[in-house]
C-alpha cells in the first residue's frame, strides 16, 4: 500500500499538524510506503499523483478542507481517505462525504457530530490521535530542564503549577478554571496558573479579556500568560514541568494536550463530554467536571471558507449545541483534592501514563490505522 498523507506540513506545532505527522511517523517506522505533501499545495501533491501513484490520499482536517482533501486527489484518480475533526457543525459537502467508502475521525463524539448532521455512520470509522510516549515521558522534578522551565515562568519549588495549552486559553477552558481558583484561594493559596497560548490576533484579543477576568476575580498576581512561540520540542518539559494540567475544554474532539499531559505521568482535569469520553477515565486517569452549560445555536453564518457565498445564514430545524462550560464547583472541588493530595496525583498520573501507552501510542494507531483501512477497503 502506498500512501501519501495530507496535512500541515512540514508540521508546525499545532494539532492538525501533529496529528497527520504523528500517523506519518508510524507508518514509516510499519515499513508503509509514505510520503508527505502540504494539504494547499496543489502543485506537490500533483507532482506525488504524478511519480509515487499513492493508493490512498489520507487528508487531516475538518469537513471544511474538503477540496484540498477530497476534492482534489478524486480529481486526480486517487482515493482520498480524510482524517475529520468537528467544529460543533457540518454544514456542508455532504453529498461528498457520504459517498466515501471511508471517513476517519478522533473520537465517538466526533462521529456523533457528524451522523447528527447527515454524515451516514457505515463509513465512518474512529482512529484516535497519536502520541509519541518517547518523548512525552514522566520527568524527575529536580531535572534540570524542568526545573529552568519552572524558573523561566516565575514558579516556585514549592507551588503547585496548572497549566493549561491551546491556541487560546479560553477555549480549553482557562476561564472556568480561573472562576474555580478564585473559589478556592482561600483555602488553598500556593498555587500559580500558566496558560500557554499562541501569538496570533485572535489570542492576543482573547488574553486580554481572561486577564481582565483574572483581574475581576482578585488572582491576576497568580495567573502567566505564556505567550511565545516554541516547538514541539519543548512542549513534553513544559507539561513536565507542571503539577496538574486542567483543560475542561468548551469544544474537544479529541484532546492531545490532555492525553500527552497523562503520558508525563500529570493528573488531568477535564469534561465529561465529547472527545475526553473516549481519552480519560474519571477517577482513574483524571477528574473530569460536569457539564455545566450547553452553548446552543438556533443559527450559524458561514462563508467561502465553507463552501459558501459570503455571509451565508442557515436556520437549524432544531437548536444545536455547538459550545460546553464545565461546571466551576465541580473544578474547584477536584483542583483541591489534587492540590492537597499528592498520592492522588500520582496515582492518576501513573494510571494515566499506562492508558496513553495501550492505547494511543502512535506506533499502536498506525496499526489501527492499517487495519482499518483493510477492513473496509480490502488493501494490505
Amino acid at each position: 500500500m502506498k500512501v501519501l498523507m495530507l496535512y500541515d506540513y512540514p508540521p508546525s506545532p499545532g494539532g492538525l499538524a501533529t496529528q497527520g505527522d504523528l500517523l506519518y511517523k508510524g507508518l514509516l517506522e510499519l515499513g508503509v510506503d509514505a510520503h508527505a505533501a502540504h494539504f494547499e499545495s496543489a502543485q506537490e501533491k500533483e507532482w506525488y499523483y504524478r511519480w509515487f501513484k499513492p493508493d490512498l490520499a489520507v487528508g487531516v482536517g475538518y469537513w471544511g478542507h474538503t477540496p484540498q482533501l477530497i476534492f482534489h486527489p478524486q480529481s486526480h484518480g486517487v482515493l482520498p481517505v480524510p482524517w475529520l475533526v468537528a467544529d460543533g457543525y457540518i454544514a456542508n459537502y455532504h453529498k461528498v462525504l457520504n459517498e466515501l467508502p471511508l471517513i476517519l475521525v478522533t473520537s465517538n463524539w466526533v462521529k456523533e457530530m457528524y451522523v447528527r448532521d447527515g454524515i451516514k455512520p457505515d463509513n465512518i470509522e474512529v482512529l484516535p490521535v497519536g502520541c509519541n510516549t518517547d518523548t512525552f515521558i514522566p520527568f524527575k522534578k529536580n531535572d534540570p530542564k524542568i526545573l529552568a522551565v519552572r524558573e523561566a515562568l516565575g514558579v516556585s519549588s514549592d507551588q503547585i503549577m496548572i497549566l493549561t495549552v491551546g491556541g487560546d486559553a479560553a477555549s480549553k477552558g482557562a476561564r472556568e478554571v480561573m472562576e474555580a481558583l478564585a473559589i478556592i484561594n482561600d483555602e488553598f493559596s500556593n498555587w500559580k496558573y500558566v496558560c500557554k497560548v499562541w501569538p496570533q490576533p485572535r489570542t492576543k484579543a482573547q488574553n486580554l479579556l481572561d486577564l481582565e477576568l483574572a483581574k475581576k476575580l482578585g488572582i491576576e498576581d497568580k495567573i502567566f500568560y505564556a505567550t511565545n512561540t516554541i516547538s514541539r520540542n519543548f512542549i513534553p518539559y513544559l507539561i513536565g514541568a507542571c503539577d496538574i494540567y486542567a483543560a475542561p475544554s468548551r469544544l474537544e474532539g479529541f484532546g492531545m494536550p490532555q492525553v500527552e499531559a497523562g503520558a508525563c505521568e500529570k493528573p488531568v482535569i477535564g469534561i465529561n463530554a465529547m472527545g475526553m469520553l473516549d481519552t480519560l477515565v474519571h477517577k482513574e486517569t483524571a477528574l473530569l467536571a460536569g457539564v455545566g452549560q450547553k452553548i446552543i445555536a438556533k443559527e450559524v453564518i458561514l462563508g467561502k471558507e465553507s463552501g459558501f457565498e459570503k455571509n451565508h445564514k442557515i436556520v437549524f430545524n432544531e437548536p444545536r449545541t455547538v459550545d460546553y462550560r464545565a461546571d466551576v464547583r465541580d473544578i474547584a472541588t477536584h483542583l483541591l483534592s489534587l492540590m492537597r493530595n499528592k498520592t492522588l496525583r500520582e496515582r492518576l498520573g501513573k494510571k494515566g501514563r499506562e492508558r496513553v501507552v495501550e492505547n494511543f501510542d502512535y506506533r499502536i494507531v498506525a496499526k489501527k490505522f492499517l487495519k482499518i483501512v483493510q477492513d473496509k477497503l480490502g488493501m494490505d
